[in-house]
């Protein structure tokens, strides 16, 4: 989440962004939803048999979650893929952001439904990626990297820190069709995931004197043979 009443200075905020209002957020506080809006962003148009096969779930299922999409303005028909026996979905908007503190304090549950499905699906995408990590072309696997920094910040260190990691990323091509077209050869979609977690210390914890917690070791994963 960001600060409320302005839109995030992130790598992908543009015109093709959509910033979550009360019942964009409640739409999807749902994992499956999540999930769809990926892949369509993703992949492109699919029809919800397609969509179902990659989730894992009923046609049924994908059928009703991609109309309550539709209905938020998520997703949306793609009349010139569809016939009378397949209807064709496509995505609306390529990013999402969540950036008012007070819709989550107003809708608390849809908030948490919300971020824990983003959560999960950061999880499965970072599963998926181990699974194929094996097969992965050398150059590749090179690349992959999990690591995790113990920092001791204040609330404005912690902004100051994304809005630099932003500045960062923002240097970097984004995954967009366009920009797909005009890639160099070579280019693939790499997801880069950040997480900036506070973890506010116990009352009595940390006190003058006392000897420093011990935190695991920091996990660095890089190029490892074993997204």
């Amino acid at each position: 989440m960001t600060d409320s009443h302005r839109p995030p200075r992130g790598p992908q905020h543009a015109s093709n962004s959509v910033v979550l209002d009360a019942k964009g957020l409640r739409a999807l506080a749902h994992p499956v939803r999540v999930q769809l809006v990926g892949l369509l962003r993703k992949h492109g148009p699919s029809t919800a048999t397609r969509l179902a096969e990659r989730l894992g779930v009923n046609s049924g299922t994908a059928s009703y979650h991609l109309r309550q999409l539709g209905d938020a303005g998520f997703v949306e028909e793609d009349v010139e893929r569809g016939n009378a026996r397949e209807r064709w979905w496509r995505a609306v908007h390529q990013s999402t952001w969540f950036s008012d503190r007070e819709l989550a304090e107003q809708e608390p549950e849809a908030a948490l439904a919300y971020l824990q499905s983003v959560a999960a699906v950061y999880t499965l995408r970072t599963q998926r990626a181990l699974g194929e990590l094996q097969t992965m072309p050398d150059r590749w696997r090179g690349t992959f990297d999990i690591s995790d920094w113990a920092l001791r910040l204040t609330p404005e260190e912690s902004v100051s820190l994304r809005e630099e990691l932003y500045a960062l990323v923002a240097r970097y091509r984004s995954d967009t069709p366009e920009t797909a077209a005009e890639a160099p050869e070579g280019a693939e979609r790499v997801a880069l995931i950040t997480q900036i977690l506070p973890e506010l210390d116990a009352p009595g914890e940390d006190s003058p004197g006392a000897a420093p917690a011990s935190d695991p070791a920091p996990a660095r994963l890089r190029g490892m043979e074993s997204w």
